[in-house]
């Protein structure tokens, strides 16, 4: 959830959206990216059973989850890549041959990073098993990743969120940035100090990572070299900026962000915050240039939305939101162009579908999604066949 993975709930799951979240699953803490339930959400598994990647036949009264739903008219085919546990914000490597992700599969008690062979089908754990990590990225020439994790700060997943204070999402602030060989080995520090630091996305480019960050006190977003130099600090507006992604020419940004308006908002934003919290139950989706000018709004519907990305025409973006549910709680993917026009609905779970990418050819998407879960809050990864 970027800005780590903060869990967003929807009626099947309890995501992390919060890092990548979606803000890191929804939210992924995903903070993601998830509105209020009526029932406290929680980071543990949803599930005591350990994760396969093993198909099991769905019961009879339930879609087939391997078929495209009635409407999703884009989804020429639909190919399930994971099979229970909570599994999200997978993205491709550049070669397009594996993608990164998050779980909470075999027991653990919050995310660890995983990569998928998509010839071979197989996961497999690259972070160290310590602290609660997030948003997974791959670095050019696909040698090496970089993700958030708290490892440093203890081997334990450390609290959850306060719940009494409605559904929020926690901006960890031992969350560092840190790359490591595409096996797992030789982690090292990329970006450190005091704050939250995570939801880093790489540009297509190369030269560059765009990353949230609680630094300078208020959620915004910064971008670095791909060393790790040459900090710009991007968003100015108080409030949370988060889950960039860059377009496919690298030169502009599209993001989510929440800014409180108003005295009473902007109170309650100031007084949480300082706990290191934020409320996601309204996220727009913004667009900017790489260099942080011409901030622009996308999305002006007042409800969750999170996790865009570019088609990969440059023209269109592609993003989840809770809009079409009066109850905030189904999570769909829309189609929008950057000028906030012509939105279409892409696809139509009764549960949750969030964290889409393309492939550069934009013949394929991947994204997470509840539908054919077998337990309550089992996010699986699924790949579509795109047809535009």
């Amino acid at each position: 959830m970027r800005p780590f993975l903060a869990r967003l709930a929807a009626p099947l799951t309890v995501l992390a959206l919060a890092a990548c979240q979606g803000p890191s699953k929804p939210a992924a803490d995903k903070p993601v990216d998830k509105p209020a339930t009526d029932k406290p959400a929680t980071d543990k598994p949803a599930t005591d059973k350990p994760a396969t990647d093993k198909p099991a036949e769905a019961p009879a009264d339930k879609p087939d989850p391997g078929v495209p739903l009635a409407g999703e008219r884009h989804f020429k085919s639909l190919q399930q890549l994971t099979f229970g546990g909570e599994n999200a914000e997978a993205y491709f490597s550049g070669d397009e041959k594996r993608l990164v992700f998050q779980s909470t599969r075999d027991g653990a008690g919050c995310d660890q990073i995983y990569t998928l062979d998509l010839a071979e089908k197989t996961a497999k754990k690259v972070s160290s098993g310590k602290g609660r990590t997030t948003c997974a990225y791959f670095l050019p020439g696909d040698q090496r990743i970089l993700y958030a994790s708290t490892h440093a700060a203890a081997d334990d997943c450390l609290p959850n969120p306060d719940r009494s204070r409605g559904y929020v999402w926690k901006l960890y602030p031992e969350f560092d940035i840190y790359t490591a060989a595409a096996d797992g080995s030789d982690i090292q520090p990329l970006v450190t100090g005091p704050g939250y630091d995570a939801e880093a996305t790489v540009s297509p480019t190369g030269d560059a990572i765009v990353f949230t960050s609680t630094r300078d006190g208020d959620p915004e977003l910064y971008k670095i070299n791909v060393d790790g130099t040459g900090l710009v600090r991007l968003t100015n507006t108080r409030g949370y900026d988060g889950g960039a992604f860059f377009s496919p020419d690298g030169k502009r940004i599209v993001y989510r962000a929440n800014h409180p308006e108003g005295e009473e908002e902007l109170k309650a934003y100031d007084d949480i915050i300082k706990e290191h919290l934020v409320r996601p139950t309204r996220l727009e989706i913004f667009v900017m240039n790489a260099d942080g000018s011409e901030q622009r709004q996308v999305t002006r519907n007042g409800k969750a939305n999170f996790a865009p990305f570019f088609h990969p025409d440059g023209k269109r973006i592609i993003f989840s939101s809770n809009q079409g549910d009066p109850k905030g709680r189904n999570f769909d993917l829309y189609l929008i162009g950057d000028d906030g026009q012509n939105q279409e609905q892409v696809s139509f779970s009764d549960t949750f579908d969030g964290f889409p990418m393309f492939t550069r050819d934009g013949k394929h998407l991947v994204f997470a999604s509840n539908r054919g879960a077998k337990s309550h809050g089992d996010t699986d990864v699924f790949l579509a066949e795109w047809v535009d």
